[in-house]
């Protein structure tokens, strides 16, 4: 049976000044897989994310969603189509207790909004219910539940990682792109987070994994694409990858063996 693609980047170019940060990526990514992007420093990565994401606009090309081009969405509106992301640094309220940060995600899609969520203004009661319910159910999925008082602040590192997510799936996507998800993680945490990511996977949450340690993108992703200099230079399964000559070869002198 043929893959059903969720999202598509047709000949995708962001320039900064006169840098092509990303060059006429043409990339896909199929309806329930996990898919890894990876590459040396600098080679783009992070701008094809802020880009899908709505933080940067593209100079040209396209990025297309469910059949329908959302290439200059703002990052409100991208999520609201059912793409969501975390970022390479922990984005979260440190000042919030856990479930305060997830209720805060909810937000982000639905009509009340950010000043709506802190201020419980009586329109959204409603809201609120169905934001809470939710947003118990994501903790106790990712293993926070216990912690849910807890300020965010005073988690372990990698239990903040796991917040990150935990916002960015309270959104709902479709598409969930995780930057580094395990950045600065001991071994028993990376564990963790990569069980975590295959039981989002197997939830049918479509994901776009950039990820420093090689031995997670290998076991996780079912197919990875390669950049060098903001373009694609090898795509394929785990194996074909770690064959191919040019991905090899654009390793070669980096200073750490796999680079994010």
């Amino acid at each position: 049976m043929e893959n059903t693609v969720l999202l598509e980047t047709r000949g995708l170019t962001k320039y900064f000044g006169g840098l092509a940060a990303v060059n006429n990526l043409d990339l896909r990514i199929n309806q329930g897989e996990i898919l890894g992007l990876i590459g040396p420093n600098g080679a783009g990565k992070t701008t094809v994310f802020n880009v899908i994401s709505g933080i940067f606009p593209p100079t040209s090309g396209q990025v297309i969603f469910r059949g329908k081009d959302v290439s200059y969405l703002k990052p409100h509106e991208i999520v609201k189509k059912g793409i969501s992301r975390t970022f390479q640094l922990t984005t979260i309220f440190k000042d919030f207790t856990v479930l305060e940060n997830v209720l805060v995600g909810c937000h982000l899609d639905t009509k009340i909004g950010f000043w709506g969520a802190l201020f419980n203004i009586r329109a959204t009661r409603r809201e609120e219910s169905k934001a809470l319910e939710r947003s118990l159910e994501i903790l106790e999925f990712m293993g926070l539940e216990p912690l849910r008082d807890e300020l965010a602040k005073n988690l372990p590192y990698g239990h903040q990682r796991a917040l990150g997510i935990s916002i960015a799936l309270a959104t709902e996507p479709e598409l969930l792109m995780l930057d580094e998800p395990m950045t600065g993680m001991n071994p028993e945490e990376k564990r963790r987070e990569m069980g975590l990511i295959n039981k989002i996977g197997d939830r049918g949450i479509t994901i776009l994994l950039v990820e420093h340690d090689m031995k997670a993108v290998m076991t996780l992703c079912e197919r990875i694409i390669v950049l060098n200099y903001g373009k694609k230079i090898s795509e394929g399964s785990p194996d074909e990858i770690t064959r191919n000559k040019d991905v090899i070869e654009a390793y070669l002198g980096a200073e750490e063996h796999v680079a994010a």
